[in-house]
């Protein structure tokens, strides 16, 4: 069984298509990555998944239950972030990822060993201590990670991971990617990044105008050229 399931998804603003049929799934250990231009759909896909946008057709299934209907236990196995990374400004980095972990079910002991831990993990040692709102955005987005992670979800789904992160914090990224699905989790990562999207991806799939319009090898030769034609192959047959 799949651990999430978007199936013909169609998500309409006014007269613009943000998602027109697209389906595709993400299996238990599989590292799934989404490329695709801006305005491709790939942040509404996820903010459906989630259910954070509703469809206006089509369905998602987490686990094999409905979004909509989705157990607190079935979201409770759930980490994500997209648009922004998590945290509450008023709060130091410590207290939000403790925070966090207890919103998704530790108790206080296992979220604060969950908080250190993850810490240490980002290499956020020096700031703590420090609220959220005097953190750099790279920070914040190290944060963001540790607050969507620090419960282990079976399901992992994050918006443009990279963005503003430094080669270091880039490289702590893919650590916390692939050591989620050595132990069984599935993994969804939308990326502008294809160098890295391909050290990471098992499967790599590109969207174009809210559709899946092709899917790309992870390591071969030439990707950027390869989703390039892709997309321009998709254009020239709908133009």
């Amino acid at each position: 069984m799949s651990a999430l399931e978007l199936r013909d998804a169609v998500r309409a603003y006014g007269d613009l298509r943000a998602l027109d049929g697209m389906s595709l799934t993400v299996a238990p250990g599989e590292v799934h990555a989404l490329i695709g231009l801006n305005g491709a759909g790939k942040t509404t896909a996820m903010k459906a998944m989630v259910g954070q946008t509703r469809l206006d057709a089509g369905e998602v299934r987490l686990f094999g239950e409905p979004v909509a209907a989705a157990a607190p236990g079935t979201l409770a196995r759930l980490g994500f972030t997209i648009d922004q990374p998590f945290g509450y400004p008023e709060l130091t980095v410590r207290d939000n990822i403790v925070l966090a972990a207890r919103l998704h079910g530790l108790d206080r002991a296992a979220a604060v060993a969950a908080a250190s831990s993850w810490i240490a993990r980002l290499e956020l040692e020096r700031w703590a201590e420090r609220k959220a709102r005097g953190l750099s955005l790279g920070n914040r987005q190290r944060l963001g990670l540790a607050c969507v992670a620090s419960h282990e979800p079976d399901l992992l789904l994050l918006d443009e991971p990279t963005n503003a992160l430094d080669p270091a914090g880039v490289l702590l990224l893919r650590d916390v990617i692939v050591a989620a699905a050595a132990r069984g989790a599935a993994v969804l990562v939308s990326s502008h990044h294809l160098d890295e999207a391909s050290r990471i991806a098992d499967r790599i799939t590109v969207v174009h105008a809210g559709r899946v319009v092709g899917a790309l090898a992870p390591g071969q030769v030439d990707l950027e050229r390869r989703f390039f034609e892709v997309v321009r192959e998709w254009d020239e047959v709908h133009a």
